[in-house]
C-alpha cells in the first residue's frame, strides 16, 4: 500500500510539474508576442476566433504526423522521430508564438486522448517542451521581421536551441524522471544505448550521441520542409484572413 501511494504521489507531482512547465511556455510566448505587437504597432488580438479555429486544424494535422513516428538507428528504441513540428512551425509563423504553443499543447492532448502514454507522460512532456524550445526562438525572430531571410535565421536558431536545450533537459531532468517513474536504473537505460553505440557509456554520452543528432536531424528537416511549404501556404492563409475580417 505504501508503495502504491508513493507511486501515485510521484505521478501526481510530475503531472503538476508538467502543467507548470506548460504555463511557463504560454507565459513566455504571450510576453514575447505582446512586446513584438506593441513595437510594430499591431492592434490585432493575439487569439482571434479565426486563429483558434485554425489552431484546431493545425493541431489535428500535427497529431496525425506524430502518430507516424519511427526509430532512428543511432538511438535506443524509446527515442523516436516524428515530423509533427512541421504544421506547428507553419502555424507559429502564420499566427504567432502563442498559437504555436497552443498547437503544440493540443497535439499532445490529442495524442494522450487517442493513444495514451507509454512513457508515464515523460515522453509527452519531452515532445512538448523540446518542441516549444524550437518554435519559440524561430517565431519570435520572425515576428519582429517577417522576411524569408529571418524565417531561415529563426529556424536555424530554433534548431540550435532545441539541440542544446533538448540535450541538457534529457540529461538533467527527463532521463532521471523516466528512471524514477518506471523504477528502472539509469544504468539500464544507458545500457540500451551502449547496445547500439559502444561510445555510449553514461547519461552524458547517451544524450550527446543520441539526443543531440536526433534534434539536429529533426530541426533541419522540419525547417527545410517549412521553408518550401510556407511560401505557398502564406497567400492562402492571408486571403482567408482577409475574407474572415470582411464577414465579421
Amino acid at each position: 500500500m505504501n508503495g502504491l501511494m508513493e507511486s501515485v504521489t510521484e505521478n501526481l507531482i510530475f503531472v503538476l510539474e508538467f502543467l507548470g512547465i506548460v504555463a511557463l511556455m504560454f507565459a513566455a510566448a504571450y510576453g514575447a508576442e505582446k512586446q513584438a505587437k506593441k513595437k510594430n504597432g499591431d492592434t490585432e488580438r493575439i487569439l482571434s476566433t479565426r486563429k483558434i479555429a485554425l489552431i484546431g486544424v493545425f493541431s489535428a494535422i500535427a497529431f496525425i504526423l506524430m502518430l507516424l513516428e519511427f526509430p532512428v538507428p543511432f538511438a535506443p528504441a524509446f527515442y523516436e522521430l516524428d515530423f509533427s513540428e512541421i504544421p506547428v512551425l507553419i502555424g507559429t509563423f502564420a499566427f504567432g508564438p502563442v498559437a504555436g504553443v497552443m498547437i503544440e499543447f493540443c497535439k499532445i492532448l490529442l495524442k494522450l486522448v487517442f493513444k495514451g502514454t507509454t512513457t508515464a507522460f515523460v515522453g509527452d512532456l519531452a515532445n512538448f517542451v523540446i518542441g516549444c524550445s524550437f518554435i519559440l526562438p524561430a517565431s519570435i525572430l520572425y515576428l519582429n521581421k517577417k522576411t524569408k531571410k529571418m524565417a531561415i535565421i529563426g529556424s536555424a536558431a530554433g534548431t540550435l536551441c532545441m539541440t542544446v536545450f533538448g540535450t541538457a533537459f534529457n540529461a538533467v531532468y527527463l532521463l532521471p524522471k523516466f528512471a524514477q517513474l518506471y523504477g528502472m536504473p539509469l544504468d539500464a537505460i544507458v545500457g540500451m544505448g551502449t547496445a547500439i553505440n559502444p561510445a555510449i557509456h553514461s547519461v552524458a554520452t547517451l544524450v550527446i550521441f543520441a539526443v543531440a543528432p536526433m534534434n539536429i536531424l529533426k530541426g533541419g528537416s522540419v525547417s527545410i520542409v517549412t521553408m518550401l511549404v510556407y511560401k505557398k501556404l502564406s497567400p492562402i492563409l492571408k486571403e482567408s484572413h482577409r475574407q474572415f475580417l470582411e464577414h465579421v
